[in-house]
């Protein structure tokens, strides 16, 4: 039951579709109808409102970081399917047919929560990937991948599984993204894209 527990703390906070909330807040419309669709601080920046694109990345963080830290101190052992569940629920979440963001925020936030040495690690990794591709999905693919491993090597083993599996969900929510790297047509930072 604990288990069960906290996939569903994870999955409820996880779905909360904070870009698409503040977008319509702040009389932006529905941040689904632009850019690539999604409901993450990517696209939101695509509004050109930097402030709610910057407030997205937290709350999308904020939301995995939560139900982890709960696991922690109410079901210890547990928190690593919390940590899968919210990823989960932000990419596929209820409140939006099933469909949401690609889940880098929520798990960077999960990975933070978890293992903030690793955090640190990958987030340097993130960093590199960006300032050499220029391209946003692949620096955030490369991060999401290279968690497990970085985990492992920093002594984190019993988290390898459920970062794998973050990591297959952000892989698939990046489908369309690889398509476009494999065709070159994916946009690098600066580029003009059009909506």
């Amino acid at each position: 039951m604990e288990l069960f527990f906290a996939a569903l703390l994870g999955f409820a906070l996880g779905s909360i579709p904070f870009g698409l909330i503040l977008t319509r807040a702040a009389g932006l419309g529905d941040v689904r109808q632009i850019g690539s669709g999604s409901i993450g601080a990517t696209n939101v920046l695509r509004t050109g409102n930097k402030g709610l694109a910057a407030a997205t990345v937290l709350l999308d963080a904020a939301k995995a970081v939560i139900p982890v830290l709960v696991a922690m101190a109410v079901w210890p052992g547990t928190e690593g399917i919390a940590a899968v569940a919210a990823v989960a629920g932000h990419c596929f979440t209820p409140w939006l047919a099933f469909k949401g963001g690609k889940g880098f925020a929520s798990a960077a936030g999960a990975l933070g929560a978890l293992a903030f040495p690793a955090f640190l690690v990958c987030a340097m990794i993130w960093v590199a990937t960006l300032a050499i591709s220029r391209i946003s999905s692949v620096s955030s693919l490369v991060s999401v991948m290279a968690a497990p491993l970085v985990a492992w090597g920093m002594g984190f083993a019993p988290l390898i599984t459920p970062l794998t599996a973050i990591a297959v969900i952000v892989i698939v929510q990046h489908r369309a993204n690889i398509g476009r790297l494999m065709r070159g047509e994916e946009p690098r930072i600066g580029s003009s894209t059009k909506p």
